[in-house]
């Protein structure tokens, strides 16, 4: 019995998806550079699946069919280059590897690179859904050599979470393109919780609601237009009691955020390519906030801050709030696609954003019933990849800006940070202006340091001597 496909890394989610596709009918060999690792796994976890333990590098590669097809689920970084370094003796040419990992997709650029003059096939696979996507079925998102996705589409597309827009894999695009994808996705991912972190702070704060009234809130808007995984888990979060105090498991849960490199690479790739994502790179800066607690506590202490002591309407606000946090999540979405769109451009990736946008829609974290919408915004004008120039944005946003200036006023006046609402308004704001004030600065940097500038009403680039030295 060979095996049809290999997988390296048996952490919980490498298990899952070995299980998730040896349930579809394959042959899978998995090693672990623990061995108690694998021996665990298999005694444990696996029952009818075809699955073959193999407890060295050698024994691995001999288990597998050729061409070799191999999906490493292993740290991202120099464990991933440390691992193929190893490989290397037991590959041949036309042999597939698949980095599953976070990987930063320059590394990935440079693996390509560097494995196509050894003749072995390379793709960089994004992968969301968490432990639950990757046993029952993860967005996929492969990039690189299309030769090497032809080798694995059928069982991909298998393993794949399933919409009625068919399986959540396809063919992302050339070179590192699917784990840039993955990232960005990950940059939204940040924007979208702390919009709803925030959305749930000013609940506590400004209408003194429980956790328990909250998580209803939120259970409520998961019935409608705000419908997503992300708003569903936070309503089961809220509800949830700790068992040691019968308290709101989310009230015992210390205030400390951790991120791990997604987030901050896609701020990163954004200032590189000169795409403003505000929402998404704020949401990083919140995070990276909220890491110093016990900072936090002592400036608490200097700068004591009093809320108002006046009625806010509850229902019209939560409404507001409502509105708010749909705004926000389209403008992290504007942001995010634009990124990729430019990222596609300079990179040469080929990204089709609509494909994108429906394997987005199961299995992946930021799955949510906007997508459908977003998907018809883009397919009317692909070039829309900011979203906002349609009527149908036009439409949806207009009733909502009011809401969000109410919400992040209220916000301030009671001494609540609201970056990515706030961010998320001010991108708004900025883009849909005519005139801003960077001729201003324009005319700065001439002054301190002959850069030039445009004028309004003639052609060219100009200087003024400012002062005479």
């Amino acid at each position: 019995m060979k095996g049809e496909i290999g997988l390296i890394g048996l952490g919980v989610m490498g298990q899952n998806l070995a299980l998730n596709i040896a349930r579809k009918n394959h042959i899978v060999s998995v090693f672990n550079r623990t061995a108690a690792r694998t021996e665990e796994f298999v005694k444990e976890r696996v029952k009818d699946e075809k699955i073959i333990p193999c407890y060295d590098l050698k024994t691995f590669a001999d288990s597998l069919e050729k061409p070799r097809k191999i999906i490493l689920m292993i740290k991202a970084g120099n464990p991933v280059d440390e691992m193929i370094n190893s490989l290397l003796p037991y590959l041949e040419p036309g042999d597939l590897l698949i980095d599953s990992g976070n990987s930063h997709y320059l590394d990935t650029s440079r693996r390509i690179r560097t494995l196509r003059e050894k003749g072995i096939l390379y793709l960089g696979m994004g992968i969301s859904g968490g432990e639950y996507g990757a046993l029952h079925g993860p967005s996929l998102m492969p990039g690189g050599d299309y030769e090497g996705y032809k080798m694995v589409e059928g069982i991909l597309l298998e393993i794949a979470a399933k919409t009625e827009d068919g399986a959540c894999c396809t063919y992302v695009g050339k070179d590192s393109a699917g784990h840039f994808v993955k990232m960005v996705h990950n940059g939204i991912e940040y924007a979208f919780m702390q919009a709803i972190a925030e959305t749930y702070d000013f609940m506590r704060k400004v209408l003194s609601m429980s956790s328990e009234e909250i998580g209803d809130i939120f259970g409520e808007w998961n019935k409608g237009e705000l419908a997503s995984f992300l708003i569903e888990i936070t309503a089961k979060i809220l509800r949830f009691k700790d068992e040691e105090t019968g308290k709101p498991i989310v009230e015992m849960i210390l205030d400390k955020a951790e991120q791990k490199g997604t987030g901050k690479w896609t701020a990163q790739s954004a200032l590189e390519l000169g795409v403003p994502t505000p929402s998404l790179n704020l949401a990083v800066v919140a995070r990276t906030i909220s890491y110093f607690k016990e900072l936090r506590t002592r400036l608490s202490q200097r700068y004591p801050q009093t809320p108002p002591n006046h009625p806010i309407d509850k229902s019209p606000t939560l409404e507001n709030l409502r509105k708010s946090l749909l705004f926000s999540i389209f403008m992290s979405f504007s942001q995010g696609l634009w990124l990729i769109s430019t990222a596609s451009e300079a990179y040469d990736y080929g990204i089709n954003l609509s494909e994108i946008l429906r394997i987005w829609k199961g299995g992946c974290i930021i799955r949510a019933r906007l997508l459908n919408f977003l998907r018809e915004i883009i397919n009317e004008n692909p070039a829309n990849f900011y979203l906002l120039d349609s009527d149908k944005s036009v439409a949806f946003l207009s009733d909502k800006i009011d809401a969000i200036k109410s919400i992040t006023k209220l916000a301030k006046e009671f001494n609540i940070p609201t970056p990515v609402l706030n961010s998320s308004l001010d991108y708004f704001l900025s883009i849909t202006q005519e005139e801003l004030p960077a001729n201003l600065i324009q005319a700065q940097r001439d002054f301190f340091g002959a850069h030039t500038f445009e004028r309004k009403d003639k052609e060219g680039t100009f200087h003024i001597e400012w002062e005479k030295f």
